[in-house]
């Protein structure tokens, strides 16, 4: 039985500049489909825009407000959201207020996975 306390993961930034503790993912616990993590950006700022050739991910926002951008296609996000974000897709999320959110993703989150423009 595989089972991770929020409290007791450490932050790290990830390439594309949000902040993020892995709950389970391949670096804590013997994932193989899919990772889930916090993610966190401070108000005003923002993710790197980028995509991932293999993964699809969702957000599930838990607080603030900000705007996600999906392919060009931008909308107003807040707690209670859930965006899904298909594998290949630009993307790019920024907070009008501090943004806590939960980030699923199918395979599991690798920095190798992630591309800029």
């Amino acid at each position: 039985m595989e089972i991770r306390a929020l409290e007791a993961q450490q932050p790290f930034t990830t390439k594309d500049g949000s902040t993020i503790r892995s709950i389970l993912d391949l670096s804590n616990a013997p994932v193989e489909k899919q990772s889930l993590a916090e993610a966190s950006v401070p108000a005003g700022g923002s993710t790197q825009r980028h995509w991932h050739q293999q993964s699809e991910e969702f957000y599930f926002i838990l607080e603030g407000n900000g705007t996600m951008e999906i392919d060009g296609e931008s909308k107003s996000v807040g707690p209670g959201d859930a965006i899904l974000i298909p594998a290949g897709a630009w993307h790019q999320i920024t907070a009008r207020e501090t943004l806590r959110f939960l980030c699923c993703c199918a395979p599991p989150y690798r920095h190798e996975d992630t591309y800029f423009e």
